[in-house]
Formats: C-alpha cells, sequence, structure tokens
C-alpha cells in the first residue's frame, strides 16, 4: 500500500462496497522524537504497572449497581501506545490518572482499522462483514441492522449521544438507531477528503448540557461521546504543550488537548448526583499510522498500530487492575447489555466482560478483526491467538504470520521461517470460516478485488 493511498484513508468517499466475515468470541473458540518536557515530568506521569494479581474470591462476588449509569468516551485515532500503557510522553496526564484508577485492558482490539467499520461493528456487536450495508467507504447502515442501543432503548433505559464529524449526522451512517438523543457539535464542515474542524471544548460542553437534562433523572442512562480531534489534520492548539513539527509530535498535541476536555467532561460528570453510580468507559474506534509499513493515518491495513486501541473501565464497586489477555470490541454490546441488567442478545456474538471487570479471573480467547472489502479497499481478516497474528489477504489467497510479541513491528513474516506453525494457524483460521454469516453489500457493485459475480 503506497502513502498516498493511505493518506486518503478516512477521507474516500466514492467508491462501493464491502464485505468480509468475521465471528465473534463464542465462534472464535474455533474448533477446537521530540523529548517531553522534562525527565522529571514524563516519570512522574508514567504509569506502566505490573501486571495485578486476580482479586480475592469474596471480590468477584461484586456487582455493578442496581441504578448504574453508563457514559462512553471513544476518541478517534487514539493509539493503544499511550502513556498508561508505556509511551514516554506524558500527553495525556488526565487519562493517564484514570488509567490507574481502571480495569485496563492492555490488549484490547478494535474491530476494524477505520471508524465506518469499527463503530458499526462495536454498535452492532458482529464483525463488519457481518453486518448490513451499503458497502461506500462511508457506508450506511439500514434499520435491519440491531446495534445494542435500540436493545437499551426498548428496556426504557434513555439513550444520548452527541458526534463531532459529518459522517455521524443522521441518516449518513444510520449510527442514530435506538438513541433517545442524537445531537451534533454546531458549525461542522463536511469534507470526504480530510476533517478541518476542532470541536473537542464545544463537544465536552455540549456533552455536559444533554447529560444536565433533567429527563435523565427520571431513570438510568447510557451516554456516548466520540470525540474527533486526534484524527486526520493534527492541528495546533494555543495555550497547550507543543510536542514538536512531525506528523507524531503533531498528533500527540492533539491527544494532550482531547485529554483536556476529557478531564473537563468526567470532572463534572463526578460533581453530579449520579456521578458516584456512573461507570466510565474510554476507548478509540481505532489507531492510527506515522510511516510504520510506509502506512500514515488509518484504513486500508490491519497493522497492529492500526487496529490495537486503549480501553479503560472505571465501575463503581471494581478494583483497578490491568488485564493483559487480548480482549476485542465484539465484547463492548454484551457487556453495556449486562451493566443494565439485561439478558444476552442472540446476535451479538462477543462475551461479556462484567465477570471480570468485579474480579473474575481472564482466560485467553481467539480476537477476530475485519477489514471488510469496499470500493477503495481490498478485504482483509485478522486472527489474534495468544501472541501470534494470522493475516488473511482478500478471499484467503495470501496469508502472512507474525509473532506480535517478540516481533511487535510486525516485520518478519513467520511462514518460511515456521511452516508447522504457519499450517496449524490457517488450519485454525479455516475451521472458523463456516461459523461466519457473510452479507452481501447493497447498492454499489464495484468492489476492490471482488470476483466476477461476487457481492463480497
Amino acid at each position: 500500500m503506497h502513502t498516498t493511498r493511505s493518506l486518503l484513508a478516512c477521507a474516500a468517499l466514492l467508491g462501493a462496497c464491502d464485505r468480509a466475515s468475521p465471528i465473534a468470541d463464542a465462534h472464535a473458540q474455533t474448533a477446537a522524537a521530540q523529548t517531553a518536557p522534562t525527565t522529571q515530568t514524563a516519570q512522574r506521569m508514567q504509569t506502566a504497572q505490573p501486571t495485578q494479581p486476580a482479586p480475592p474470591a469474596q471480590d468477584i462476588a461484586n456487582r455493578p449497581p442496581a441504578d448504574l449509569n453508563v457514559v462512553m468516551i471513544s476518541i478517534d485515532s487514539l493509539r493503544a501506545d499511550m502513556p498508561w500503557n508505556g509511551y514516554e510522553r506524558p500527553i495525556a496526564p488526565f487519562l493517564t490518572e484514570l488509567a490507574s484508577q481502571a480495569v485496563n485492558y492492555t490488549h484490547a482490539y478494535a474491530l476494524s482499522s477505520y471508524t465506518s467499520q469499527s463503530v458499526g461493528g462495536f454498535l452492532g456487536g458482529r464483525l463488519p462483514g457481518e453486518l448490513r450495508r451499503d458497502g461506500y467507504f462511508f457506508g450506511t447502515y439500514p434499520s435491519r441492522v440491531l446495534f445494542f442501543p435500540e436493545r437499551l432503548h426498548a428496556a426504557g433505559i434513555r439513550t444520548i449521544t452527541a458526534n463531532a464529524h459529518g459522517y455521524f449526522r443522521r441518516g449518513k451512517a444510520g449510527f442514530d438507531q435506538g438513541f433517545d438523543v442524537y445531537e451534533m457539535v454546531p458549525g461542522l464542515h463536511w469534507n470526504p477528503t480530510t476533517d478541518v474542524d476542532i470541536t473537542g471544548e464545544t463537544h465536552a460542553a455540549l456533552a455536559r448540557r444533554l447529560l444536565n437534562d433533567p429527563a435523565n433523572n427520571r431513570g438510568r442512562f447510557f451516554a456516548w461521546f466520540h470525540f474527533m480531534d486526534p484524527h486526520d489534520q493534527y492541528q495546533a492548539h494555543p495555550g497547550f504543550p507543543s510536542w514538536g513539527r512531525r506528523m507524531r509530535d503533531r498528533y500527540d498535541g492533539e491527544v494532550t488537548y482531547t485529554d483536556a476536555q476529557v478531564r473537563s467532561l468526567i470532572t463534572w460528570i463526578r460533581e453530579q448526583p449520579w456521578g458516584a453510580r456512573t461507570a466510565i468507559i474510554i476507548t478509540a474506534d481505532h489507531g492510527e499510522g506515522f510511516g510504520e509499513h510506509h502506512h500514515y493515518r488509518h484504513g486500508f491495513e490491519v497493522w497492529q498500530n492500526l487496529i490495537r486501541v486503549p480501553w479503560l473501565f472505571v465501575m463503581p464497586g471494581a478494583r483497578p487492575r490491568r488485564i493483559d489477555v487480548n480482549r476485542s470490541h465484539l465484547d463492548l454490546a454484551p457487556t453495556i447489555l449486562e451493566l443494565f441488567g439485561l439478558p444476552p442478545e442472540p446476535e451479538f456474538t462477543g462475551r461479556s466482560l462484567v465477570s471480570e471487570l468485579y474480579g473474575a479471573e481472564p482466560t485467553e480467547r481467539d480476537v477476530w478483526v475485519d477489514l471488510a472489502r469496499t470500493s477503495n479497499n481490498d478485504r482483509r481478516r485478522v486472527l489474534v491467538h495468544g501472541h501470534h497474528k494470522l493475516v488473511a489477504y482478500g478471499d484467503d489467497t495470501r496469508f502472512e504470520l507474525y509473532d506480535i510479541e517478540a516481533d511487535p513491528g510486525e516485520t518478519t513474516n513467520l511462514r518460511r521461517a515456521n511452516p508447522a506453525l504457519y499450517e496449524e494457524m490457517v488450519t485454525r483460521y479455516r475451521a472458523a470460516q463456516p461459523s461466519f454469516r457473510v452479507e452481501n453489500p447493497y447498492s454499489c457493485r464495484t468492489l476492490t478485488g471482488s470476483p466476477p459475480g461476487r457481492g463480497w
């Protein structure tokens, strides 16, 4: 993938259709530069703690409060290598502090490598290729796709969101399904090739206004706010630290700015009468590239820097700890349903994390990541099993295998170096394929790499 094409990730509005296939947790268990302002500050903010032991058995009985609310904050393009996970610059002091109070999933995976598919996947509780979608790069999900806020709404839980990019506008993506309150940050400019707006401060203020509505006091609520500023332009913010002039330096400045806006919102939430019984979830829709594998920004590929994301849960009554096993955003929808005391949804194929959040010992599970085919990208599918990652290209015509623990930069394909492991992983991958429910896209017919006569 050459650089100029990569720079258009999250930007190619023209084009068309979709889909690969993937899997969920239950299915996944298949058959068998610049320096920081001061060294002291960097050391002070660094919180890469060792893995904590599982809490005593009696703590596992803890449960979320019966009147729990949930506020989820997703931050566009936020990489997994943040200060609380080992990054040397203190670019996010508030989130770093929050991580010390959280259940921190250190090996969390998004469902895809760009917003349309990753957000559609975590709202829909399935991998992108399993969801009905028109197939354009900025895809639309029709009303027949069940998103988890619809289940909350049907149960009488108030659902609230505000978003800060034109793609999220009502009727475009379909992300409004199930929300009682669906608002956009005012004054947005829709541009399919870039993101020119600075929205964090206005977004945080809008979130506070929506959460302050007296209607929220009549029952429980779920709120979701997707902050956009680290995405694409990497703009300067007067009054905030400058980390340098390179792309990663400017991106770090955007993260610092966004951290301050998230601080203002969460500090306010904690001051409210309902704050002590409100769970806070922090995550991202995907990561970001800064030249790894000659790839910039996001989309089109499935390298680790694009698909690993932060994932923090600050839960009333739950002990902070780090969980180092692989986990997927496929588990988000089942977790939200259980937090609100709702039964599992058969269409959602992940597993609830609630027992882990309250002390249960986590076990290893396979993780799947899906970059479904569109008119702008060919298909990629990933199986992560332990510390090995298999990448399938196109219609499973080519595979690459990496040891992402020994080789985090994914520089050595193990196909020839370890053929037995390679065959084992390919066999594991192929054994899962019958479990995938592939959805052909509608509306467009020009999918990149699609064989003649095939819609996906």
